[in-house]
């Protein structure tokens, strides 16, 4: 492990250092900070020469900051020579934008692709796309991990009888046959109608949910609203218990507020992919670290083994 390099910009320092435990290293020496005018200066404070490079920087709030630290912190280890820089983003921000679904829209998610290689990267670590097909966008080997595990092994510690794995629309539907299978359990589809971007309309359930306990999976959950509307489909339908297993906590604007209403929700969990701040934190939100998952693809890209089984 003398050559490797782990690095973290200021999204997430916490999930890097919880890496490095994982892998028993240190956290590599990085100057990431700003001028008076608030341009991002960015100094590698150690030799990285001939190194396999790993930098952690979720693209999470605010996403054009920190986007700009990883692109200014690529370009850097680029030019002090490392030998391989891969740029492991838990989170994938940009990535709804990733087709055009109206006239005259961008597809950022490609354009942050370009960014990324050109800046420097060699490879790239994620979990959780919000689009599978993101991968195709990158022209450098992409890594897409799954929180899937993760969840499923707090849940199953739970214990809970007569389960059914509900996706909150039609697109999220292979994720939740993914949690299906490995927790034996049905599957339920709640068919919406988005009206804009931040509101959704239920229409109806398709799969039998009545009397059961149900949890929702999603990729991420921005201001709530999908969810929360789950949730009230669900209890019309007579469900019992209802949780939430959903991967990227962005939780913004008034998704707290929203979660703290909804008493019909038991548990939100999501992962360490994104950092909870503290103004965010709520009793019912319960936060599941992906650090063993990302430090274990780490070592193994590293060692040039196989990354395959990490993503059963």
């Amino acid at each position: 492990m003398d050559k490797l390099a782990i690095f973290s910009g200021n999204a997430n320092p916490e999930l890097a250092k919880k890496i490095c435990e994982y892998l028993k290293v240190k956290l590599s020496d990085a100057l990431v900070a700003r001028f008076s005018e608030g341009e991002i200066r960015v100094k590698i404070n150690e030799n990285v020469r001939g190194k396999d490079v790993f930098v952690v920087q979720p693209t999470c709030p605010a996403p054009n900051e920190n986007i700009m630290e990883l692109l200014i912190m690529l370009d850097a280890l680029k030019r002090s020579s490392a030998q391989r820089i891969t740029a492991v983003i838990p989170y994938f921000g940009y990535a709804r934008q990733d087709r055009k679904d109206q006239p005259r829209v961008p597809i950022t998610a490609k354009l942050v692709a370009n960014l990324l290689t050109i800046a420097g990267a060699n490879r790239i670590l994620t979990m959780d796309l919000h689009a599978g097909q993101i991968q195709g966008f990158f022209d450098i080997p992409v890594d897409h991990l799954f929180a899937v595990g993760v969840f499923i092994e707090y849940l199953s510690k739970l214990k809970l009888k007569d389960l059914v794995i509900v996706s909150p629309d039609v697109g999220g539907i292979k994720m939740a046959r993914a949690y299906a299978k490995r927790l034996s359990a049905d599957l339920a589809i709640i068919d919406k109608r988005r009206d804009s971007p931040e509101k959704t309309e239920v229409m109806y359930i398709l799969g039998k949910v009545e009397g059961r306990n149900a949890i929702i999976v999603d990729d991420l959950i921005a201001t709530g609203s999908s969810m929360i509307e789950a949730v009230q489909a669900l209890k019309k339908a007579k469900v019992g218990s209802i949780r939430a297993a959903i991967s990227h906590g962005v939780l913004s604007g008034p998704a707290v507020e929203r979660i703290d209403k909804c008493k019909d929700l038991e548990e939100l969990l999501i992962t360490d992919s994104i950092p909870l701040d503290n103004h965010k934190k709520h009793p019912r939100i319960k936060v599941l670290s992906v650090a063993g998952l990302l430090g274990e693809a780490i070592k193994r890209i590293h060692n040039e083994e196989s990354v395959s089984s990490l993503f059963d």
